[in-house]
């Protein structure tokens, strides 16, 4: 029988969980219906079958339920852990005697596979099944950390939704290896704390099951860092506490970030929390892309080594220099932006500051959502911002199946989403995010109830002294800007309400039950203090004219460009939609050009497109790297831009969300 302690004591918010915040179909709630219809199912389809996937087959060869070797790269346990996250994420909002089948399936054989001591990592397994020599945590590149990490935080998952103990035993046995290791050889733990989900997992494993212990190791893992010399590349060059700017991996960095903002809500440490503020700051001033994807750069050198040539070192999927934002070779690994709301969740639960939040729904409306495609089973690995036809140099891509090589990557203008990377670690955590996206939608707080992301969902708070609020929130967002809630419950006249105004709204107003109330700053939240009765209205209206953004004036690769945003959402222009003859590099926007609105389709989804007439410049010669400015008249092309999201799912195409502006 487990226990549990007070959730966050030093975080003011707490996220609704799963009872208390559920979506309502609309907008989030037909995505999760994909996710749970087709996402989960062709996930799992894809890991059980040995031509397409080794990722199950290794279970069971580590079991000895096959003979075999080890296939795949040394993260793909992580991979199937998340999809079991994902899976029985799925079955606290619906009963799934299947589905429920399948993950007890893959409960039992996890916990059939992990050694005595707690450790698991099927290629360290396999090579001792076969006779010959393996060591833990030998390469630090074998992310057994990582993979740890991940099998705890399932393991509080399944506890959370099923009440079943025997993954979280697991956990703990897991842990308690960590733990081991930490007091045995610090350096060895250190130097193997790639993609630190670990710091997040031992966490969740302190809240759910009340014991100390997990909380001191979370603390040690800190403390065995600040004693490491690694490098930038893995963020272990400086102590985290004189960290003053994020520089390299960028899922590494978002992931380390989160779990030290999970410690301060345990710990309350200030110091700590003024060093994460800052660092988010950093990203977000300077390093995050208008779509919310970061870590720009497939391959940069140190940041922090100049001018200091022996600590220059190669960093890969790197966050770069500030404003060093390239679009057509974007990295932006769809992991990275979901740690960038692993990290905002956080921060925003520390501090009751809209600004998170505002990142929080930038990426997934954004981002998050281009990373898979509109039949739910096909996914980006990077997210870029510009796609064009002949490039003279690969991007790398991983490869459509981990057990057939590519030899050559994909032409970049045929940078598609794919059923299945060889690097396979984004899909199942897009999986695991949307099968959760819920708990991003409202907070509860000694202060009352926080509504965070609009869209059809059904919320309810609960205070300790007893006083409840329950709404029903009913709104055509991200379209349309109207989002009307109704109090379906308030026991003991409810408690106060927030409300997000987002930072990129001007104009807010709102009304309870028809009377106009004064709406504060965008980028904060506005509080609703009544006594609440079943039936009262509350009508929040946030316009959503068009805007025409440009970049900061170091962001060199947008000079002399704009984008265009309505409300949360980033629009692009797809080959697809211009006229024969014109080519994406041709486009451009004229200054106060007037865009409208048009409800279009793009692969069987209704969505808003926005039309107008866009300028037609010059053919240039693609062959010719220098050129005189030609004097040839400007032309004139009927412009249909669509969400960001949508792009890539209509076949090969060239992309751009920023347009060159013309004058």
């Amino acid at each position: 029988m487990t226990t549990t302690v007070p959730a966050r004591p030093h975080a003011p918010l707490t996220a609704l969980d799963g009872d208390s915040a559920r979506w309502a179909g609309g907008y989030w709630g037909e995505l999760l219906e994909r996710v749970r219809d087709t996402t989960v199912p062709t996930m799992w389809e894809s890991f059980t079958d040995p031509a397409q996937s080794p990722g199950w087959r290794n279970f069971r060869i580590a079991a000895g339920e096959e003979e075999g070797e080890h296939e795949g790269p040394p993260y793909l346990d992580g991979d199937v852990y998340k999809w079991l996250e994902a899976a029985t994420s799925l079955l606290a909002s619906q009963p799934d005697d299947e589905l429920e089948a399948t993950v007890e399936q893959v409960v039992q054989m996890i916990a059939a596979v992990q050694r005595e001591d707690g450790y698991l990592h099927t290629p360290t397994l396999i090579a001792a099944r076969n006779a010959r020599g393996a060591v833990a945590l030998a390469d630090r590149f074998h992310f057994e950390t990582y993979n740890l990490g991940h099998l705890i935080t399932a393991g509080v998952v399944h506890h959370r939704v099923t009440g079943r103990t025997t993954l979280l035993e697991v956990a703990r046995r897991a842990a308690a290896y960590l733990e081991g290791v930490a007091a045995d050889d610090p350096d060895g733990l250190a130097r193997s704390a790639i993609c630190p989900s670990h710091y997040m997992a031992v966490v969740d494993l302190y809240r759910a099951t009340g014991e100390e212990r997990w909380l001191r190791l979370a603390e040690t893992f800190v403390a065995v860092r600040d004693h490491f010399s690694g490098g930038d590349d893995n963020q272990d060059r400086l102590p985290v506490r004189e960290q003053r700017v994020v520089a390299g991996h960028a899922v590494r960095a978002n992931y380390l970030y989160a779990g030290l903002a999970d410690l301060v809500a345990e710990t309350g440490d200030q110091e700590l929390l003024e060093v994460l503020q800052r660092l988010w700051q950093d990203v977000a001033d300077t390093k995050l892309y208008l779509t919310g994807g970061c870590g720009a750069l497939y391959d940069g050198a140190s940041p922090q080594g100049y001018p200091w040539q022996d600590q220059i070192s190669r960093v890969h999927q790197a966050y770069g220099r500030p404003y060093q934002l390239p679009s057509t070779t974007a990295h932006n690994e769809s992991c990275a932006q979901i740690g960038m709301m692993l990290w905002s969740r956080r921060m925003l639960d520390l501090t009751g500051e809209a600004r998170y939040a505002d990142v929080v729904e930038q990426i997934a409306h954004n981002s998050l959502r281009a990373s898979i495609g509109l039949d739910a089973q096909s996914y980006f690995y990077t997210n870029p911002l510009r796609q064009v036809r002949g490039l003279t140099f690969p991007l790398r891509m991983p490869g459509d199946t981990a057990l057939k090589p590519v030899p050559e990557p994909p032409p970049s203008d045929e940078r598609m989403r794919q059923h299945y990377l060889s690097c396979f670690c984004c899909p199942p955590n897009i999986a695991r995010t949307l099968a959760q996206l819920h708990g991003y939608a409202g907070s509860v707080s000694a202060d009352g109830l926080w509504v965070h992301l609009y869209a059809d969902a059904d919320l309810h708070g609960r205070l300790d002294d007893g006083r409840e609020l329950s709404l029903q929130q009913r709104t055509g967002y991200p379209w349309h800007e109207r989002v009307e809630l109704t109090v379906t419950d308030a026991v003991a006249g409810g408690m106060p309400l927030h409300l997000r105004i987002p930072g990129w709204c001007t104009g807010a107003t709102l009304r309870v039950d028809g009377e106009p109330v004064e709406v504060s700053a965008p980028g904060t939240h506005t509080v609703l203090d009544r006594e609440w009765r079943p039936g009262d209205r509350i009508e929040l209206t946030l316009p959503m004219p068009v805007r025409v953004l440009t970049g900061h004036r170091l962001a060199e690769e947008v000079t002399n460009q704009v984008a265009v945003t309505r409300g949360p959402l980033v629009y692009c222009l797809e080959s697809p939609d211009l006229p024969e003859g014109v080519r994406l590099e041709q486009v451009a926007l004229r200054r106060g050009v007037r865009l409208t609105e048009v409800e279009t389709e793009v692969a069987g989804h209704r969505v808003l497109a926005l039309t107008g007439e866009g300028v037609v410049l010059p053919a240039a010669d693609d062959d010719q790297l220098y050129r005189d400015l030609p004097d040839d008249p400007l032309g004139t092309v009927a412009l249909r831009l669509l969400p960001y999201y949508t792009w890539g799912n209509r076949g090969p195409s060239e992309m751009s969300v920023w347009l060159p502006l013309a004058w």
